[in-house]
């Protein structure tokens, strides 16, 4: 079983981490002295790539990536139980929700009937398909729960509209929401199915869809579980790799928004954002992680950390300013609490955070 990490810990390693000012030279801090945040590799066992994870305590997390793989952990990444469902072994799972050790829900990605979404009740050893896309059009990305029961998942648009699905059983059924309420999608516009965190709930109603792929990067909110939209314009830069990637909201306030182009993972030029005021006050991060970044998460109160191919990094003022502490590879990072965070990328790569 693992440790969660405590609130003195966590600060003093935060405040190692930032040199307690972002301006202070990377040299500078090789020799400080004091706790430091690490990454602790557990051994999964496997060699896929997951991109989708779902941190449900400092004990348990699912994470579902290549080949239809989906592991949970029980006991903090000491053991990882295959639990992939029977059918799944040709899919591509990039997003898994889960609300505790037996119910999960995860979204595959692709044309067509690639598209699906499972759900367990029993700890993955058995999966309902609660919704097969059957729109050629179609190709969903990511997917937020508001609550244990009512989630909504996104497709980039078909007909000119971002289509969104909704359920309001905790997955086991999905219906198609009415394109009349959903947002028209600017020339190329698109959402990054990176890390499943396209699509966000910050509280039981509000969530927010992040894009990328056109001329503008935006930020969409809806304030009642995806039934209606409001679209604003980002100052973070936009391409067609380019765009905001991932998202992270502590309430229907204060946001981060991480991104950039995964074609130069090194450069990282208004490739990060806040908000204090919601969509409508995203800012640029005036000193962004340097890097593109797929995944975002609040570890507690304003310090947030994001990872991307080419490291971590940690924010102690929410998304304001950011430093490097970790170059390994990762796609996805979620927070549960007590500080339980847990990291997951290519080669089989799970970790948990650590004071090293």
């Amino acid at each position: 079983m693992r440790k969660a990490l405590s609130a003195s810990l966590l600060a003093a390693a935060v405040a190692t981490a930032t040199v307690a000012a972002a301006a202070v030279p990377a040299d500078a801090a090789e020799g400080s002295h004091g706790p430091r945040l690490a990454w602790k590799l557990t051994d999964t066992k496997v060699d896929n790539q997951f991109r989708g994870l779902a941190a449900v305590s400092a004990d348990t997390a699912w994470v579902a990536g290549t080949k239809g793989t989906i592991l949970r952990t029980t006991d903090g990444g000491d053991h990882w139980a295959n639990v992939s469902p029977s059918n799944a072994s040709g899919l591509e799972f990039r997003d898994i929700e889960a609300f505790d050790a037996t119910h999960a829900v995860a979204l595959s990605i692709g044309e067509s009937d690639a598209s699906r979404v499972y759900t367990t009740d029993d700890g993955g050893r058995t999966w309902d398909v609660g919704f097969t896309n059957t729109e050629k059009a179609a190709f969903y990305d990511c997917m937020a729960f508001f609550d244990h029961r009512h989630g909504l998942a996104m497709s980039d648009p078909v007909n000119g509209h971002i289509r969104f699905i909704t359920t309001d059983d905790g997955g086991h059924s999905w219906r198609v929401l009415p394109e009349d309420r959903s947002p028209r999608a600017l020339d190329g516009e698109a959402a990054f199915a990176a890390s499943g965190q396209c699509l966000v709930a910050a509280d039981r109603r509000n969530g927010y869809l992040v894009t990328g792929g056109g001329a503008t990067a935006r930020i969409l909110h809806t304030p009642d579980r995806g039934h209606s939209w409001t679209a604003h314009d980002t100052p973070i830069a936009s391409g067609a790799s380019a765009g905001i990637y991932a998202a992270a909201f502590r309430d229907a306030h204060h946001g981060i928004l991480v991104g950039g182009d995964y074609t130069k993972p090194d450069a990282g030029d208004r490739a990060a954002g806040y908000t204090r005021t919601g969509a409508a006050g995203v800012r640029l991060a005036p000193s962004g992680p340097g890097a593109y970044r797929s995944s975002v998460a609040y570890v507690t109160g304003s310090i947030a950390i994001t990872v991307g191919p080419t490291g971590s990094d940690i924010s102690a003022d929410g998304g304001r300013h950011w430093r490097s502490f970790d170059t390994g590879k990762f796609d996805a990072v979620q927070c549960a609490r007590g500080f339980a965070c847990w990291a997951s990328g290519p080669d089989g790569r799970v970790a948990t955070l650590d004071i090293a």
